[in-house]
């Protein structure tokens, strides 16, 4: 119970690794809010089912003024925000094309979600975690920043700025005792990956060292490791959860 006592927002949390975040986080005795632009119900249901303790909230992280409402909220309901992840993204709804076909709407619209969304968050959960001298931010990028996937420069850009965000926030937020890092999950087989086919894994499996497939609870060890107290002297870092795909 490593987080016992402990509130966590987590983003993107209806489906796929956020959802597995929010139940590993309440295994460990955090109160998890599960916030999603869908809804949310169901693994709230599943969480307090295995006696957790969830709440539910449907937000789009878009926007900055729904962003700090829900920050608002938590603080009111659960009376303090110890740990954000910041997991929501735009992803499985990107055809992978050229540089030169994105459009200018595609691109703004994974930057609002990718890149935006993440600022808003963070922005809107800072102030709590100052008054308390404490709090765990850990922003989600992508195994694809360090690839520099073809095909889907938009992405790739929108997680290279989650990546710089994080080195940024870590130094502004130090003084508050506030940590920091960036999360990067390789290929993994979420309901997304699932949808792309059997082919999605294929050449990741070849070049990677560890021979099997990622699941969105291979994640999660490394979420709750920056979320506890035994990451209270790490902060600003990286950490590429593939299976040994890529190096740095």
């Amino acid at each position: 119970m490593r987080l016992k006592d402990q509130v966590a927002i987590i983003t993107g949390a209806a489906q796929g690794i956020g959802a597995a975040y929010a139940r590993g986080l309440a295994k460990e005795g955090a109160e998890v809010v599960v916030v999603d632009i869908l809804d949310p119900k169901p693994v709230v249901r599943e969480i307090n089912a295995a006696g957790g303790n969830a709440h539910g909230l449907v937000v789009d992280v878009s926007s900055e003024s729904r962003a700090r409402e829900m920050a608002k909220q938590v603080a009111e309901t659960c009376g303090r925000i110890d740990i954000l992840i910041n997991n929501a993204a735009v992803y499985a709804a990107i055809a992978r094309k050229g540089f030169e076909e994105i459009t200018e709407e595609e691109w703004d619209k994974v930057m609002a979600v990718n890149v935006k969304g993440v600022f808003f968050c963070v922005k809107a959960v800072a102030p709590y975690m100052k008054a308390h001298k404490k709090g765990k931010i850990i922003n989600v990028a992508s195994s694809t920043f360090f690839k520099g996937t073809d095909h889907f420069l938009h992405y790739v850009s929108s997680k290279g700025a989650v990546v710089a965000m994080t080195r940024a926030l870590a130094r502004e937020l130090g003084d508050y005792n506030i940590n920091v890092n960036t999360l990067a999950p390789g290929q993994t087989m979420s309901e997304a990956n699932l949808k792309r086919g059997e082919e999605t894994d294929k050449g990741q499996m070849a070049r990677r060292v560890l021979k099997r497939r990622l699941y969105p609870e291979d994640m999660v060890g490394t979420a709750i490791y920056l979320s506890s107290s035994d990451s209270d002297m790490v902060t600003g870092g990286i950490f590429l959860v593939d299976g040994g795909t890529v190096f740095y």
